[in-house]
């Protein structure tokens, strides 16, 4: 059997970089060839939470392979078959809405159109302030699709941040299994 190939896509959740990275290193453990992904502007920016660059650098070291940042660079995923499984996560309220939109301007969302075209799976880790408000209905419409998997998710502070929803990291990888079985990986909210 050949090793599997998981696209892996970050987005803006910049707070939760450090969460998804370390999900980067346990599944380059098991032995799965990485493409990173990152949309403009989690390839760019510098924040509170980090360099983009020092981000650009640790991911590529963990993958073994060059970040996906462009559209151009994006586009041949679906065509050449590139990935048996794309993870978006972070997946924040902004690229939910552009998904369940059809909406493809960014490294990311061409990413997962192109993917999602031979119909393989798609794994969404949801990371949003008002996942609970404005972007519970494309959460909504992105569960009614076809191909379309979550990653098990809770409420981060549910006092301090009532709407706002963070994915299981920890179960990326239980979750990217049950994809490729075309499965929901349950309980999706914990």
């Amino acid at each position: 059997m050949t090793e599997p190939t998981f696209g892996y896509a970050f987005t803006g959740s910049f707070c939760t970089f450090e969460k998804s990275i370390a999900v980067l290193e346990e599944l380059s453990k098991r032995k799965i060839n990485i493409i990173p992904i990152m949309s403009f502007n989690a390839f760019s920016l510098d924040t509170r939470f980090g360099k983009a660059k020092d981000f650009c650098e640790r991911i590529e070291r963990i993958t073994g392979n060059k970040i996906v940042s462009t559209i151009e660079k994006a586009e041949p995923i679906g065509p050449k078959k590139l990935l048996d499984l794309l993870i978006i996560s972070p997946c924040t309220g902004n690229t939910l809405s552009k998904l369940s939109n059809s909406i493809a301007d960014t490294p990311v969302t061409l990413a997962a159109k192109s993917h999602l075209r031979n119909g393989r799976p798609v794994l969404l880790g949801v990371s949003s302030n008002d996942s609970l408000a404005a972007a519970a209905r494309n959460i909504g419409l992105l569960m009614a699709r076809k191909h379309i998997y979550f990653i098990p998710m809770r409420q981060d502070d549910p006092n301090g941040k009532p709407f706002s929803i963070v994915c299981e990291f920890e179960k990326t990888y239980e979750a990217a299994l049950s994809a490729l079985r075309e499965e929901q990986l349950q309980p999706l909210f914990v």
